[in-house]
């Protein structure tokens, strides 16, 4: 994306994740948070036979309507401390995959965490804001709000 050209988003938006198989997931900005998460559950670090570690974990919960038990792994992770907003500080696991917002799609990271007590599953941070958006606190669902209005105006074409 160029730089000089960030878009405005809500404060909820609706986002995929191309990679994880994942479409239409609300997430919430924050703007206070540092760090994006994802909630997910049995997170568990294997060692392989040949000795390389890896992560396995399944993304939503059985509850959400996306839920797709399907167990993901990657190679490429850290173990971080990651200050909730509570305050506390916890220990996860961060991964790097593709999130798509608008037509946009981005790589980030995000923190593996359990957030099932709360409203949304995914929580966008301003690292990955930093350089592609800007919040409008009294919007939301900007990007599927454009879609629908794009993908109408291509059917009265």
């Amino acid at each position: 994306m160029r730089n000089s050209a960030k878009k405005i988003i809500g404060r909820r938006e609706l986002v995929n994740f191309p990679l994880l198989h994942l479409y239409d997931i609300e997430a919430k900005i924050d703007t206070g948070a540092f760090t994006s998460a994802i909630h997910c559950h049995n997170i568990r670090e294997v060692v392989l036979a040949d000795g390389r570690r890896i992560i396995r974990f399944q993304l939503l919960d059985p509850s959400h309507p996306q839920y797709h038990h399907q167990v993901f792994e990657f190679q490429e992770f850290a173990l971080r401390d990651i200050k909730s907003s509570f305050g506390e500080v916890q220990e996860r696991y961060v991964i790097r995959t593709q999130i798509q917002i608008f037509e946009e799609i981005i790589e980030a990271e995000f923190s593996l965490s359990d957030r099932s007590d709360l409203k949304y599953p995914v929580l966008i941070g301003r690292t990955l804001l930093r350089r592609h958006f800007v919040v409008d606190v009294a919007k939301k669902n900007v990007a599927r709000k454009q879609k629908n209005r794009r993908e109408k105006k291509n059917t009265n074409l």
